[in-house]
């Protein structure tokens, strides 16, 4: 009999998970639930939107995902990013580095840097691109979403976070493809291991309604903005990042208004390389 789930229910949460500003205290935590990737798969698709995301352990060959790992850090060797003498696939960071030199937002540096020119190029490499393509990948969408066939958007985002460094703002996928109202289904693949405290995306529970409330909102005060502005995630019903807020505990209290629910946990987890988590946009 296939195993469904996994839930780590006595494992102790972190004390706090730390955001660019402010940080998640224990009681507003919780652990994403896990769902094997030999579950059956209505099991798989009622979790998807019943939870609004499905965190399927191990669906990519973990093989595959060190060498994706092994290959973009080997990128940024030439720049002191790791510590001397590692292997690129441990993703060590060199210490003695001014944390300042990689700062940016997912650890991309600051513009015009060697760095961030970098991680824009990994973006483009044929093997990242076989990777984002991967066949167990596309294959779980159709199956998830009964689909025939699936479109691979070309939007996709590579990070790598420092310690000490910035992390990615609240937000949720809609925000960035505004261009039209079909439906799409995100994939975050973490390329290796990350602890729940280690820089791993972080779950809003429950939350759809209430993205669905912000953008309905958002389209209420862009009734008299150009389609440009429309679908622009900088346009100035954003934030100067074009993201929801940098403190997570800041935008609940600030979205009350619009959710029914009020006391939503942020959830999170251990991720093993071949871990791939599906969510709602």
């Amino acid at each position: 009999m296939a195993r469904v789930d996994s839930r780590p229910d006595t494992k102790l949460l972190p004390p706090n998970v730390r955001a660019i500003q402010g940080s998640i205290p224990q009681s507003m935590l919780g652990w994403l639930r896990e769902t094997s990737s030999e579950a059956p798969i209505e099991e798989i698709r009622r979790r998807l939107f019943e939870d609004e995301y499905v965190f399927v352990k191990g669906l990519l060959p973990r093989d595959d995902v060190l060498k994706t790992r092994e290959h973009y850090f080997s990128q940024f060797k030439s720049l002191g990013l790791q510590k001397p003498d590692t292997d690129p696939m441990d993703g060590i960071y060199n210490m003695a580095e001014d944390i300042s030199l990689h700062n940016g937002i997912g650890g991309g540096g600051p513009i015009g840097t060697e760095e961030l020119q970098r991680l824009v190029k990994a973006h483009v490499q044929q093997s990242y691109l076989d990777f984002v393509a991967h066949p167990k990948l596309r294959e779980m969408v159709r199956i998830i979403m009964g689909w025939e066939e699936e479109i691979l958007a070309k939007r996709t985002m590579l990070r790598h976070n420092i310690p000490g460094g910035q992390s990615t703002g609240v937000h949720y996928d809609k925000l960035f493809l505004r261009g039209g109202d079909a439906f799409f289904l995100t994939a975050w693949v973490p390329i290796g291991n990350v602890t729940a405290t280690g820089g791993g995306l972080v779950y809003l529970e429950g939350s759809t309604n209430l993205g669905k409330a912000i953008e309905d909102d958002f389209k209420v005060c862009a009734k008299d903005f150009t389609l440009e502005e429309k679908v622009s995630a900088f346009n100035r019903n954003m934030s100067a990042a074009g993201v929801l807020s940098m403190d997570p505990m800041v935008f609940q209290q600030d979205h009350e208004h619009l959710a029914k629910q009020t006391k939503f946990r942020w959830l999170v987890a251990d991720f093993e390389a071949g871990d791939v988590v599906f969510h709602l946009p």
